[in-house]
């Protein structure tokens, strides 16, 4: 009798692994709106074209997912370096925004500047001196920061509450005279 050598048996499929051993969650149509967007205002970046891939970012982060509503702020903020000359803004508050990113990057004299044209072109913006107050601590001036600081105090004594967990202001808490400006009822 002739034997008849049998095929191997196909191996049977198998669930795909994941690292955490549970297969991946359902396709999230928001989530998969927001990565489109970012990623068109990602190349559009990468292309040059900064004032237009803000406008995506921007339309993109109102309804993104925290993991990448972060990222996308990190771009706005790229785009609005790139276009530093030819940024214009909608309002103070925006141009004030703007000035707050360049400090926390370390932009000391671009962010002063702003400042400056904030104050000039909008003398009522009184919360101005607050920004100019922790950029004069960030860069060390002490008697510059707390000249600034005592007047965005004087209009508005929220800035008082706000700066005394302001880490910007580190710099000067042992100085006595910063001490009395934020606790003057000890």
């Amino acid at each position: 009798m002739a034997h008849v050598k049998s095929s191997p048996a196909a191996p049977a499929k198998r669930a795909p692994r994941t690292l955490a051993g549970t297969p991946p969650p359902p396709r999230d149509e928001a989530r998969a709106q927001a990565i489109a967007g970012y990623e068109t205002a990602f190349a559009l970046m990468q292309t040059g074209k900064y004032v237009k891939a803000r406008e995506i970012f921007l339309k993109t982060l109102t309804n993104a997912p925290v993991d990448i509503a972060d990222r996308i702020r990190c771009h706005i903020n790229a785009c609005l370096l790139q276009v530093k000359g030819t940024t214009t803004f909608e309002s103070h508050e925006e141009r004030y925004d703007y000035a707050i990113s360049l400090l926390n990057q370390g932009d000391y004299e671009p962010a002063r500047e702003q400042f400056k044209q904030i104050q000039q072109e909008h003398p009522e913006a009184k919360y101005v001196f607050y920004g100019m107050a922790v950029l004069a601590s960030m860069t060390g001036d002490c008697n510059l920061c707390l000249k600034h600081l005592a007047e965005a105090i004087a209009h508005d004594p929220q800035h008082r509450i706000l700066a005394r967990s302001d880490s910007d202001f580190q710099d000067m808490a042992d100085d006595p005279r910063f001490t009395e400006l934020l606790y003057p009822e000890i």
